[in-house]
């Protein structure tokens, strides 16, 4: 996905520059145009007063990448304090929900590797969940009839009732969450972080190495 409303690339963004959205975002909705906004929009987040000390400390570094980067981990970080109020009503993390969700949404059994690969986790962490998830009767386990050390996992009734029943009340939940941002800024944004996530997916290996 790109951004289709007429604005400029975020790449042509010079480095430092400030950025944030709001109610003097770049673009209407409808792909008209705004006035110029301010300068000083987004200048008033926790990042920006970070990211001006810095600059204070060594004047001679380009800031930019902390500022989408700081960002975005703040972001993440607010959204998981709110702690997803419809799955802690229903006495599930939202790891647990996302291991639920991808065994619901593929409609197939998945191995205990492959829940780890959907849900971006560690082998270790989705062992500990499957366990809990397992002993309240939301996922029920089958052996492999060729190899004992490999394992099938589905969910029961059960746990497809449950995640039937609690998703449109999550999705609702984060509809309000994101709701600080006009429809036309959430496309922008989600274009903008799929097309981010899709680079990344594809090197971040090779930074690694």
């Amino acid at each position: 996905m790109t951004p289709t409303n007429g604005r400029p690339a975020a790449a042509h963004t010079p480095a430092g520059a400030p950025t944030g959205t709001g109610p003097e975002g770049p673009a209407e909705a409808d792909g008209t145009a705004r006035a110029s906004r301010p300068a000083a929009s987004g200048d008033g987040d926790t990042v920006a007063s970070v990211v001006r000390q810095w600059r204070a400390v060594h004047p001679e570094l380009n800031t930019g990448p902390m500022e989408v980067i700081g960002r975005i981990n703040r972001c993440a970080a607010l959204l998981q304090q709110a702690e997803d109020a419809p799955l802690r009503r229903a006495g599930l993390s939202r790891p647990e929900f996302d291991l639920l969700g991808a065994l619901r949404r593929t409609g197939h059994e998945l191995t205990p590797g492959e829940l780890a690969r959907e849900t971006f986790s560690s082998g270790a962490a989705v062992t500990k969940r499957l366990k809990q998830l397992t002993e309240r009767g939301l996922i029920e386990r089958r052996g492999d009839t060729r190899d004992r050390r490999v394992a099938h996992l589905r969910l029961t009734d059960a746990g497809r009732d449950l995640v039937d029943g609690i998703l449109p009340e999550q999705l609702a939940y984060e509809t309000a969450v994101l709701s600080v941002l006009g429809p036309g800024e959430q496309d922008d944004l989600a274009a903008l972080l799929g097309d981010l996530l899709s680079r990344l997916e594809g090197r971040m290996g090779a930074l690694r190495a």
